[in-house]
């Protein structure tokens, strides 16, 4: 709880009211924590900004427990730790256990029923994967309406998988890369009030003066797990060409992201790495030109045996090339249902959406 809490409430003169389809759920959003330079420039502060009933209301954070104003909706009440702003090592062995799944893109209810019946978190949305891992292969950005739910939640995750022992990988998909460098085409309706509200364009909500832009700039692009490499879109034989490591790539993918496309294009390994055949774009795997052969070479220049990726829609957790890749986007996004993978001790599961479990 806050000792204090100093409120604003700013009324803003909208140009009419909510469209038709827009319901009272739009009217509520946040928070966003963004961070205030002091004259000292040593010492910074933090304030939280809400959407409550179309109104904006701010307070100066002076503990790490945001509470939420009152008649503010049900939305994120987060506690907030640099712990997950720390730069995590992108290769683990000896992992006993590791759930995995991609492509949320806002669909908080769908994704949150699914960690549940899976027993992946608890009745309260806590984590209960105790010492395991959990990979998401990017794409919580974009299309859906429920975006800095999914965001806080996985934050929260973060903070909880870490003090249990386990680890969350969160990945960064080609969408997250989009809406921090400017490109907004996918962002939901419901996003332009902030906004507008807060004077910020939707990428500079998530800039690196933010808690959640500063904690998504921390993370890996690509992560190795035992005998097992994920990443949003997958490896390319140009990777190998290139003879990149992932160490090297999750360091220009961390320094680059939120650098506007035109600027990228103009650099050859950036644009490789960002678009095209890169890591989070890539859907080569699904297309009848590729081969077993071709496939074989890159698990070879990694040492690995499975390659896990997101990205290119499928209806359920799908393994191909005797499981060699495995397919997780299972199409959260719809907002209906969605599966998830699960590795324990080197068996492959498919998660169902009822709770049931298939061997891949």
């Amino acid at each position: 709880m806050l000792k204090a809490l100093l409120y604003t409430t700013v009324l803003v003169g909208l140009s009419g009211q909510l469209s038709a389809n827009e319901t009272s759920h739009y009217q509520f959003d946040g928070p966003y924590v963004i961070q205030d330079k002091s004259a000292v420039q040593s010492a910074s502060q933090q304030t939280a900004y809400w959407i409550c009933n179309s109104k904006l209301t701010s307070y100066q954070v002076s503990q790490h427990s945001l509470k939420r104003p009152e008649n503010c909706g049900n939305l994120p009440e987060p506690l907030l730790t640099d712990d997950v702003k720390q730069v995590m090592p992108d290769s683990y062995d000896g992992v006993k256990k590791v759930v995995a799944l991609s492509d949320v893109h806002g669909q908080y209810d769908v994704l949150i029923t699914l960690l549940k019946n899976q027993n992946i978190i608890d009745a309260d949305n806590n984590w209960a994967f105790g010492d395991g891992h959990m990979v998401m292969t990017g794409d919580m950005f974009d299309r859906g309406d429920q975006i800095n739910e999914v965001l806080w939640f996985m934050y929260k995750l973060d903070r909880q998988a870490k003090a249990a022992g386990g680890m969350l990988h969160l990945l960064m998909g080609n969408h997250e890369q989009m809406v921090l460098g400017g490109d907004l085409r996918y962002v939901h309706e419901r996003y332009d009030l902030a906004s507008k509200l807060l004077n910020r364009s939707n990428d500079a909500l998530y800039g690196e003066d933010t808690e959640i832009g500063q904690w998504l700039r921390s993370k890996n692009t690509l992560v190795k797990i035992n005998d097992v490499l994920y990443m949003h879109g997958g490896i390319s034989n140009e990777w190998l060409e290139r003879q990149l490591t992932i160490a090297e790539a999750n360091q220009l993918f961390r320094a680059n992201i939120g650098r506007p496309k035109a600027e990228l294009k103009q650099d050859d390994l950036l644009s490789f790495l960002f678009y095209g055949n890169g890591p989070t774009w890539y859907r080569g795997y699904f297309s009848d030109a590729f081969t077993e052969a071709e496939l074989d070479k890159i698990l070879s220049y990694f040492d690995v045996n499975h390659i896990t990726v997101g990205h290119t829609s499928q209806k359920q957790v799908l393994g191909l090339f005797d499981n060699k890749i495995i397919a997780i986007d299972s199409s959260i996004k719809l907002g209906e249902q969605g599966e998830l993978l699960l590795i324990h001790e080197g068996e492959l599961t498919r998660g169902l959406y009822d709770g049931s479990r298939q061997s891949l």
